[in-house]
């Protein structure tokens, strides 16, 4: 396990899995500018790691991330935000090419509920509290919260969450389609890894073409989302993997995806 400033720990499995996982548990994991550096370094050393093939991002126990940090804020002026830059922090994160997984327990509030939606799949516990309460300090959601909330669970939905400021449960975000999937708080990790692994197993280029196609469409018309779809299937053709897949498909064997 290797520490960024140590308020990030990254640890490279065997299985192509990489855990992420904030460590700021006096404050709750709030997003303080070193931990957010802390995340783009971490990000950015996995970014081109051909032995990492999936990514889960977790806090701990009491919170996945609770939010900014307030007192790093408080006294701060509009040319000061300008000048922080911070979502070339946020960026590395939402960017990384393979498939991350949002292990969320505890509290997910404002920047960490914005940081879990920057992933591709998030496993919530059932307790957990999901929410953007800027509008009870004064601002608004900055990094994401405007505007990947409305894609998750529509607008009413967001505007609700987004202008009373209050959180809802893991309950009521699987329900509201904010979750991809909803277990007791104490088997999140273990249900994340466990998603990892398997994803891990899948042919990497197979899984970053699903991720970026998704991405990509969501903000494009549907002719030109089949059409990056199109050429993205296209492309699978000359992997090894695609040979390797429907050949063991045809044998009835597992296949070993090689990543080539």
């Amino acid at each position: 396990m290797s520490g960024h400033g140590d308020l990030v720990l990254v640890d490279k499995r065997d299985d192509g899995v990489a855990i992420v996982r904030l460590n700021r548990p006096e404050a709750l994991n709030a997003l303080s500018l070193p931990v957010r550096q802390g995340l783009a370094t971490a990000f950015s050393s996995l970014h081109d790691d051909e032995t990492v093939r999936c990514i889960v991002l977790r806090g701990d126990e009491k919170a996945f991330a609770a939010g900014a940090d307030l007192k790093d804020m408080a006294q701060m002026k509009m040319t000061d935000m300008i000048r922080r830059r911070s979502e070339r922090y946020w960026n590395t994160v939402a960017s990384t090419p393979q498939p991350v997984i949002a292990a969320v327990t505890g509290f997910a509030l404002g920047g960490g509920l914005e940081l879990a939606m920057m992933c591709d799949i998030i496993v919530v516990g059932e307790e957990a509290q999901l929410g953007q309460p800027e509008i009870r300090v004064g601002i608004i959601p900055g990094a994401g919260g405007t505007q990947r909330l409305p894609r998750a669970v529509g607008k009413y939905m967001a505007m609700k969450m987004c202008l009373t400021g209050k959180p809802i449960t893991g309950r009521e975000a699987f329900a509201a389609g904010l979750a991809s999937e909803c277990v007791p708080d104490d088997q999140v990790f273990e249900t994340a890894e466990k998603m990892a692994t398997t994803i891990a197993r899948m042919p990497p280029f197979s899984a970053m073409a699903i991720k970026e196609a998704i991405n990509q469409g969501a903000s494009a018309s549907l002719e030109a989302g089949l059409a990056l779809e199109r050429k993205a299937l296209h492309t699978m053709f000359a992997t090894e993997d695609k040979q390797e897949g429907m050949e063991a498909f045809i044998e009835k064997r597992r296949p070993d995806f090689q990543g080539k």
